[in-house]
């Protein structure tokens, strides 16, 4: 039999995308986001909107990022809270950054750290790779 050709050329173009496997300095990436919070809390009674919106953050982050463990710098949560519980900003400009997880005992290699970016208007925002400091 004939070996498919288009795998084998795929195979010695790029020999990752066979193994499955990366290396993890390309799993460490920092990206900012836009997220609408707005549409994520609308519908949700007064007393948990903040909350919901926390939550909401949390699986935006998770799904972007690709990694469960994720964890909210403090200032993106007094930024979800400054206007109170039921009066959440309809948008928040986001950095995610895929860290490596140093710990003994962790799960997962990797985790995220999701933290608040300041602007004064989101207008024409996309989500851009961020060089890491």
């Amino acid at each position: 039999m004939q070996p498919n050709l288009d795998l084998l050329l795929i195979a010695l173009k790029n020999p990752q995308k066979m193994t499955g496997k990366r290396s993890a300095l390309q799993d460490v990436v920092t990206r900012e986001y836009t997220i609408h919070l707005h549409k994520l809390v609308h519908g949700r009674s007064f007393k948990k909107r903040a909350p919901w919106a926390v939550k909401s953050i949390v699986a935006f982050a998770q799904k972007a990022m690709g990694t469960q463990d994720v964890r909210l710098d403090p200032k993106l949560n007094q930024e979800v809270w400054s206007r109170g519980i039921k009066s959440v900003p309809h948008r928040m400009r986001l950095k995610l950054e895929r860290k490596r997880n140093d710990d003994e005992g962790a799960k997962e290699k990797l985790y995220t750290y999701a933290s608040y970016v300041p602007v004064t208007t989101f207008k024409g925002l996309q989500t851009a790779v961020v060089d890491t400091e």
